[in-house]
């Protein structure tokens, strides 16, 4: 192996790197670092990608590294892929690779505000899909816009385990102190709205995908991550409810779900799915030329999920078949991966009320129905993967007939 071969080598690897912790699916890791490696006539390369780590070998060439769990910038997912697009036509000296793959990641996220501005208009967004009033989204807003300054500014040098359970925490007490001051009209709605900003859509989507192409153990990985999350998120709502209920003399008490009558209407439920979702393309760092797309993505599978009411499991299949069939098109037609449309427009099914209901149900002993929403929202999650391990196997090899044909 000459010179340029190990240099070509070491960029594939980079490339991986950067991929795999902005939230790149294990496949496309695979094949950005093979697509980088054959343009510089590297034939004998091998490439082992797991969930937080890649192994590179080739003829006198052998690395590893351990890739750590950080926040995602699907932007840089998106540049990574065209840099190895351009590498494929030939003819880029390996400096310039080096000098593109150095730029992205230094590349700056987003600026703090909008971060925060965008959780702020998802939460709120998403406490109307959930039965919220107008009211309550104003309400939800003004606490995304506090735990949103928490995700961004404290956050980031906290554990991904105890930062799940501090937001859970935070953003429950926030929507509780709303209430008790009378900001306000449904706790719940409010609450489910709120904690969705916290819900880990990158390794929940990517682990389904990873399933779906028979990468079993990042699949598994990934699933494990994002259920753990999901725990964290829980126990910092119960723990809010502790708190209040230490505070007052005992767990408040909380009637069934409330729809509000105005924000059901389905032109608003839509409304409020595109804006949400968008909303969280900000949180997912992806690309501002690509937002109009996420949020049709999203609207896609929240107007599909309402036509198959009340049937929730089958509305979450049907809505995650929407939104990845809509995600593979986008990603053909704007040549981009489906990732970026994927990971955002999945979030408005993920069930956020589960997780409320089954951690309030616990802290109020109400263990049967505790069982009852858990049990509910674990369908739920298998409908959504289903839906996405479906269209994952099949419409991917239909779009590359169709542009091959």
């Amino acid at each position: 192996m000459n010179t340029d071969q190990e240099q070509a080598l070491q960029l594939a690897t980079e490339a991986g790197h950067i991929l795999l912790e902005n939230g790149a699916e294990i496949s496309r890791v695979e094949e950005t670092m093979e697509r980088i490696a054959a343009a510089y006539g590297v034939e004998d390369e091998s490439f082992f990608v797991l969930s937080n780590g890649i192994i590179a070998t080739g003829q006198h060439y052998a690395r590893a590294e351990f890739i750590p769990i950080r926040g995602t910038q699907l932007s840089r997912v998106v540049e990574v892929n065209q840099l190895s697009r351009d590498v494929s036509r030939g003819g880029m000296p390996l400096d310039a690779v080096a000098a593109r793959l150095q730029s992205i990641r230094s590349a700056q996220g987003k600026p703090w505000w909008e971060s925060i501005l965008g959780i702020a208009l998802g939460v709120s967004s998403f406490s109307i899909l959930f039965g919220g009033s107008l009211v309550d989204a104003a309400a939800t807003f003004a606490c995304g816009l506090l735990l949103g300054a928490f995700m961004t500014f404290v956050g980031p040098h906290l554990s991904r385990i105890f930062g799940n359970v501090l937001g859970g925490l935070v953003g429950g007490l926030l929507c509780i102190l709303a209430v008790t001051l009378g900001f306000g009209d449904h706790l719940p709605n409010m609450i489910i709205g709120t904690i969705i900003a916290l819900v880990p859509g990158v390794p929940f989507t990517n682990g389904m995908r990873d399933l779906a192409n028979e990468d079993y153990i990042a699949g598994t990985t990934r699933l494990t991550d994002a259920f753990l999350a999901f725990l964290c998120i829980a126990l910092g709502v119960a723990l809010a409810f502790i708190a209040e209920g230490t505070l007052s003399g005992g767990i408040m008490q909380l009637g069934a779900p409330v729809v509000d009558g105005v924000t059901s209407h389905w032109a608003i439920q839509l409304a409020a799915a595109f804006v949400g979702t968008v909303g969280f393309s900000v949180l997912f760092g992806a690309p501002r030329r690509y937002y109009v797309e996420c949020g049709l993505t999203g609207l896609a599978g929240w107007g599909v999920f309402l036509l198959a009411m009340p049937n929730t499991v089958g509305a979450a299949f049907l809505g995650a078949l929407a939104v990845a069939s809509v995600s593979a098109v986008l990603s053909v037609v704007r040549r981009c991966p489906t990732t970026v449309f994927l990971i955002c427009g999945i979030i408005p099914l993920v069930p956020g009320g589960g997780i409320f209901w089954t951690a309030y149900y616990l802290v109020s002993n109400q263990l049967r129905l505790a069982a009852t929403a858990g049990f509910m929202a674990l369908k739920v999650t298998i409908a959504i993967a289903g839906g996405i391990i479906v269209v994952g196997a099949i419409v991917p090899r239909l779009l590359k007939r169709k542009y091959q044909s």
